[in-house]
C-alpha cells in the first residue's frame, strides 16, 4: 500500500515538473519571438521565425495649382471592425451600451441601439469579425481607440483598424476631368488626363518590405528590401481664382441657355500657359457631371471662328485686302450644291459692304470670295492652313488630343464645294484647345505657344523640374497681316457681331461662331432640325493681351448664335479676371492719388488685410489677438476687429473670400465645393457645429 503511495507521489511530481518545465520553454519562445533584437531575428542563419517580402506602395504625389494650393491629394483611410469574441464578458455586459453610444456618435449612421444589437448578435453567433465602417479617417480612428472596450486595445477590446487604404481626393471638382482618374461602371480606376500623363512622376517607386509572422499575425517591420520613394507633386498652371469664375459662368449658362454640355479654356498669351480649363455636361435635373473632356477631345466644325484663318491666308497671299468691296445679298448659290449658303439676314442682306465689314458681321460672303481667289490653286490655301499650325495636333501632354481634319485636293472627300465651304468653318473639324491657339498666337503677334498644363515638379517642396514656355512657331505669317487681322477682331465687339459684350472697362478682341452639328449619320440637317454649338474666341486686353479664351456651348435650345450664347461667358470671364487682377489696373504710389473714401474690405487673414491696407496708406484699427478679422468703416475710419476661430467648431466665414474661406475650412479638415464668385454668403454647415474632418461644406459667393 506503501509503495503505490510513493508511486502516485513520485509520478505527481513529475507531472507536475513536467508542466512547469513546458511553461517556462513556451514563456522563453514567446519572449524570444516577441523581444529579441533585430539582428537575432533577422539574421542570415536564423530561421526561426516565419517571415516573407511584400509589396509597399510609395506615397502618391499631390496636384498643386500654380499658387501651390493642393486640388488632388491622397487621404489615408481605415475600415473599423471588430472581434467582440475576446471581450471578457463582465466588461462586455458593462460598457457595451457605453461603446455603442460612442459609435453612433462619431459616425451617425445608426442609433446606438442598432449597434448594440449589431454586436451583441454577432458576438452569440461567435463571429470573430464585424465591419462597423469603411473609409474611416486617421482622426475618427483615434477618436475610437478612446472609447469603451476599444481602449483595451485588439487583445481585449476586439478593436480591428489596421486596415489602411488610401484613395486620391479632389479637394475641388472644377476641373476634375483634365484633373485626372475615371472609374467605369465595372470599379476599375483609369488613370487620365494630368495623372495619366504624368503618372509615372506621382507614383514614385514602391518599395519591398520584411513582415513577420507572430501569434497575432502577419506584421510590417523595420526591415526594407528596398525603400519605397515617394511620388513627386506636380504644380500645375492653373490659376484657382481664374478657374472658379469660369467653372461658375460656365454652368450658369448652361441652364440659362438649355444646353448639354461645354467647355472653356482660358490661356496666358505670352507662355501658353493654360489658367483654366472647365469641361461641364448638364442633365436634365440641373446638376453636373465631367464626363469627358471636350476641350481637347471633342472635334467638330468651328463655324465662323474659321474665318480668321480664311481671311489671313487671303491677306497673306495678297488676294484680298480690308477695303476690297464685297456683295453681301445674304444669299449664296455654288455649282454642283443644290442648297443655297444664307446669312443670318438673307432676307436684307448687308449689300455692297468692304472686307472687314464682312468679317465683323460675320457675312458668309466670306466663301464665294475666298472660293473666287483660291479655286484654281486649292493647294495654296491648304499650305497657309498648314502654315498656320492649324493642319497638325498641337502635340499636348495629355492623351486625347484629336489631329484636326482638314479636306485636301485629291481625296474623295473633296469637291468644287471644298473651298467655300472649309472658308466658312466646315469640311474643317477641330478641338477647341486648337481652335483658341490660333486666336492666342494672333494675340502673341504671330509667335505661336504650346498650350502647357504642368510648369514645376517638386519633391519634398524643392522645385527638381521645371517647363518653360515652348514656341513651335516663331513666326506663322507677316507682321502686316497680324495687324490687320487685329484690326479686325477689335471690330467686331465695336460695330460687328460682338458689339453688345464690348466691356466697360477694357477693349476686348475676338470672333463669334455659330456651327450646325451633324447628326449620327454624319450628316447636316435642315436649320429648323439641327442641332447647333455656338461659340466665341477672342482676347483681351485688346491692346496688350495677356489672356486668351474660348467659350464652346453644344446644343443650345434657348438661343443658338455665338455672341449670346458664348460671348456672353467671355465677356463674364473677362470682366471678372480683370477686376481681380492688379496686373490690369495702374498702381497707386502717392497717398494723394487714392481715394479719399475708405475701400470695401471683405473679412478674412488679418496680416493680409493690414498690409494691404498700410500699403495703400489708409489708416486703421485692429486688435492685436487672432489671425482673422471682420471689418467695419465709416467714410474715413477703418477698424478690424478679432473674429474667434475655434477650431472644434464651425467657423462663421460669411464675408470671406473664397481663397480665404478655403484655407480655413480646409485647414480644419473640410472639404469644400464653392459655388458663385465674390463673398461668401452662404454656408451649408451651420457655425458653431462641432468639426467633422472629411465632411463636405458648400460655400455660395455672390459679389
Amino acid at each position: 500500500m506503501s509503495k503505490n503511495k510513493d508511486f502516485l507521489f513520485y509520478r505527481a511530481y513529475i507531472i507536475y515538473f513536467s508542466f512547469v518545465l513546458l511553461m517556462i520553454l513556451v514563456l522563453w519562445m514567446t519572449l524570444s519571438i516577441q523581444l529579441s533584437d533585430r539582428n537575432s531575428l533577422f539574421g542570415a542563419g536564423d530561421d526561426r521565425i516565419p517571415k516573407k517580402t511584400i509589396n509597399e506602395e510609395a506615397e502618391y504625389g499631390d496636384i498643386l495649382d500654380k499658387d501651390l494650393n493642393p486640388l488632388v491629394t491622397t487621404i489615408s483611410y481605415y475600415d473599423i471592425a471588430m472581434d467582440p469574441s475576446v471581450v471578457d464578458q463582465k466588461v462586455f455586459d458593462t460598457e457595451i451600451s457605453k461603446l455603442s453610444e460612442g459609435l453612433s456618435e462619431i459616425f451617425k449612421d445608426r442609433t446606438p441601439r442598432e449597434y448594440e444589437n449589431l454586436i451583441r448578435s454577432k458576438r452569440a453567433n461567435s463571429k470573430e469579425y464585424v465591419l462597423l465602417q469603411k473609409q474611416v479617417t486617421n482622426d475618427q480612428r483615434k477618436q475610437l481607440r478612446k472609447l469603451p472596450i476599444f481602449e483595451l486595445g485588439q487583445m481585449k477590446g476586439g478593436l480591428i483598424d489596421n486596415q489602411e487604404t488610401s484613395i486620391r481626393k479632389k479637394l475641388r471638382g472644377f476641373a476634375g476631368r483634365t484633373m485626372g482618374r475615371y472609374t467605369n461602371k465595372d470599379g476599375k480606376v483609369t488613370a487620365i488626363g494630368i495623372e495619366g500623363a504624368f503618372h509615372d512622376v506621382l507614383a514614385g517607386e514602391s518599395g519591398k518590405r520584411v513582415v513577420q509572422k507572430l501569434a497575432t499575425g502577419w506584421k510590417k517591420t523595420d526591415k526594407y528590401e528596398k525603400e519605397a520613394v515617394s511620388g513627386s507633386d506636380l504644380v500645375l498652371t492653373i490659376d484657382s481664382d481664374i478657374q472658379e469664375v469660369v467653372h461658375s459662368e460656365l454652368e450658369k449658362q448652361l441652364i440659362e441657355m438649355d444646353a448639354s454640355h461645354g467647355c472653356v479654356i482660358v490661356m496666358e498669351v505670352k507662355t501658353g500657359y493654360v489658367r483654366a480649363i472647365s469641361n461641364l455636361k448638364r442633365h436634365p435635373d440641373n446638376t453636373f457631371t465631367q464626363p469627358y473632356n471636350y476641350a481637347i477631345g471633342t472635334r467638330t466644325a468651328p463655324g465662323s471662328t474659321f474665318k480668321l484663318a480664311s481671311l489671313m491666308a487671303a491677306l497673306e497671299d495678297g488676294k484680298l485686302h480690308l477695303d476690297d468691296i464685297v456683295n453681301a445679298s445674304g444669299k449664296y448659290v455654288f455649282k454642283g450644291s443644290s442648297k443655297p449658303l444664307y446669312d443670318s439676314n438673307w432676307g436684307n442682306g448687308y449689300g455692297e459692304i468692304t472686307v472687314q465689314e464682312a468679317f465683323e458681321k460675320s457675312s458668309n460672303v466670306i466663301a464665294p470670295t475666298i472660293n473666287d481667289k483660291y479655286k484654281n490653286e486649292p493647294h495654296k490655301f491648304i499650305d497657309r492652313l498648314k502654315q498656320f499650325g492649324i493642319t497638325d495636333p498641337l502635340g499636348i501632354k495629355l492623351m486625347g488630343e484629336k489631329t484636326p481634319l482638314v479636306s485636301r485636293p485629291g481625296t474623295q472627300v473633296w469637291s468644287g464645294l471644298s473651298i467655300p465651304y472649309m472658308a466658312i468653318g466646315y469640311e474643317v473639324e477641330q478641338v477647341p484647345l486648337q481652335t483658341l491657339s490660333l486666336y492666342n498666337t494672333v494675340a502673341n503677334n504671330g509667335k505661336m505657344m504650346k498650350p502647357l498644363f504642368v510648369q514645376e515638379i517638386r519633391r519634398s517642396g524643392k522645385v527638381v523640374e521645371s517647363f518653360s514656355p515652348v514656341v513651335l512657331k516663331e513666326r506663322i505669317c507677316s507682321q502686316s497681316t497680324i495687324d490687320k487681322v487685329k484690326k479686325c477682331l477689335e471690330g467686331v465687339m465695336k460695330t460687328g457681331t460682338g458689339s453688345d459684350l464690348a466691356s466697360v472697362n477694357f477693349d476686348i478682341a475676338g470672333k463669334t461662331g455659330t456651327a450646325k452639328i451633324m447628326d449620327e449619320s454624319g450628316q447636316f440637317l435642315d436649320r429648323g432640325q439641327s442641332d447647333y454649338q455656338a461659340s466665341f474666341c477672342g482676347y483681351f486686353p485688346a491692346e496688350n493681351p495677356l489672356y486668351s479664351c474660348i467659350v464652346v456651348i453644344y446644343k443650345p435650345k434657348v438661343n443658338i448664335y455665338g455672341a449670346k450664347v458664348s460671348g456672353t461667358v467671355f465677356a463674364a470671364v473677362a470682366n471678372k479676371v480683370f477686376a481681380s487682377n492688379l496686373q490690369f489696373h495702374d498702381a497707386i504710389n502717392e497717398v494723394g492719388e487714392r481715394s479719399k473714401k475708405s475701400p470695401q474690405i471683405k473679412s478674412g487673414y488679418k496680416s493680409n488685410v493690414s498690409s494691404a491696407l498700410s500699403e495703400l496708406g489708409y489708416e486703421h484699427e485692429h486688435h492685436k489677438s487672432g489671425n482673422w478679422i471682420n471689418s467695419s468703416k465709416s467714410s474715413s475710419e477703418i477698424k478690424l476687429s478679432n473674429r474667434k476661430i475655434d477650431k472644434k467648431l464651425m467657423p462663421n466665414v460669411k464675408g470671406m473670400t473664397a481663397k480665404d474661406a478655403v484655407f480655413l475650412l480646409e485647414s480644419l479638415g473640410y472639404v469644400v465645393k464653392i459655388k458663385g464668385f465674390g463673398q461668401v454668403v452662404y454656408q451649408s454647415v451651420k457655425e458653431g457645429e462641432d468639426v467633422e474632418k472629411g465632411r463636405l461644406v458648400q460655400l455660395t459667393l455672390k459679389e
